[in-house]
């Protein structure tokens, strides 16, 4: 992995590390313990799109409560969005896309989206899994990581 990679994976990572965190440590104790890693590693690697409904729901549930507020995703799409040089401000096109994001998830209309909201339209539609932005990895960086970690142990060269 080259530098300019690497570090654009680190930005990713530090901005959005405490809601990853939050979805590692299931106990909410502060701590990620061997167990909860291990099933954190197993929802990246090999998890079912329950499972991974799951993580990514508490990943954009950034205060806890059990719902996606509008303000919850306006922060997440704000902050995943490449900022283009416009006349417009940005924000209104965010503040119209989280409008258009209700519509299509917000099947109880209540102006914030609950787990079976979620559930339900990322069912219809797969995609909808990271609408707020990206919180697994990308089939290609998930096989180098499987690649590196389940070589066989007698391939690992000094370092």
């Amino acid at each position: 992995m080259n530098r300019k990679k690497l570090q654009k994976l680190t930005d990713s990572l530090t901005k959005n590390c405490k809601h990853f965190f939050r979805g590692f440590d299931k106990d909410n104790d502060g701590c990620i313990s061997v167990i909860e890693w291990v099933y954190g590693l197993s929802v990246f690697l090999r998890g079912t799109l329950e499972e991974k409904m799951k993580y990514c729901f508490e990943v954009f549930d950034l205060n806890g409560d059990s719902f996606i507020s509008k303000e919850e995703m306006f922060h997440m799409l704000k902050n995943s969005l490449l900022k283009q040089p416009s006349e417009e401000d940005p924000d209104e096109g965010i503040k119209d896309l989280v409008e258009i994001t209700l519509k299509k998830m917000d099947h109880d209309h209540d102006g914030k989206l609950s787990f079976a909201d979620y559930e339900q339209a990322v069912r219809e539609e797969t995609l909808l899994l990271e609408a707020f932005g990206p919180c697994l990895p990308d089939p290609k960086s998930q096989k180098e990581f499987e690649a590196q970690v389940f070589k066989d142990p007698n391939e690992f060269s000094e370092v």
